[in-house]
């Protein structure tokens, strides 16, 4: 077994195993009455992730089993810190879904206090450097646009929903 593959597993259950935290905080928030925003398009996103690991999989086992760019490999580790100081951060209200709680004050420390989507700025940066330390710029590219394009639509429906949060 490579250290590609050993990479791989590792993020593949770092992302099930933040799917499991994520629906535990939803069904918390929502039986605290919140409120989810945009699920329509919710099945687009684990499509997309799965999607991107699996062809970071294909490309590790077909094409370049022991090519590591290692500076992209310790910038994408040094991100993982950042993920946890933005859960950290949100706490229990951390989820993968939009899901606002009536009258509840938005969180304002950790990174939310220099942007209002940290996470969003996280996870683009993550899809587009994995597959750069495996060499797989093709699928950098790709993904990164995809998720371009689901984080516009999705960015919108979260600042409406956001905008719901303080409304009396």
């Amino acid at each position: 077994m490579t250290i590609a593959w050993i990479i791989i597993g590792m993020v593949t259950a770092q992302r099930l195993g933040e799917v499991v935290f994520a629906r535990n905080n939803t069904l918390n928030l929502i039986a605290k009455g919140a409120q989810e925003f945009g699920n329509r398009h919710y099945f687009l996103f684990p499509l997309l992730h799965s999607t991107w690991l699996l062809s970071l999989a294909i490309w590790v086992g077909v094409f370049e089993k022991d090519f590591i760019i290692w500076p992209c490999l310790y910038a994408y580790l040094g991100l993982q810190c950042v993920r946890v100081w933005i859960m950290v951060s949100l706490g229990h209200r951390w989820t993968t879904r939009i899901i606002v709680l009536k009258n509840t004050p938005l969180v304002k420390r950790g990174p939310y206090r220099f942007c209002k989507h940290p996470n969003y700025i996280l996870v683009g940066a993550e899809i587009a450097l994995l597959p750069i330390a495996f060499g797989a710029w093709q699928i950098a590219i790709i993904f990164s646009i995809l998720n371009i394009g689901l984080l516009f639509h999705r960015v919108r429906i979260e600042n409406i929903a956001l905008s719901y949060v303080n409304k009396k």
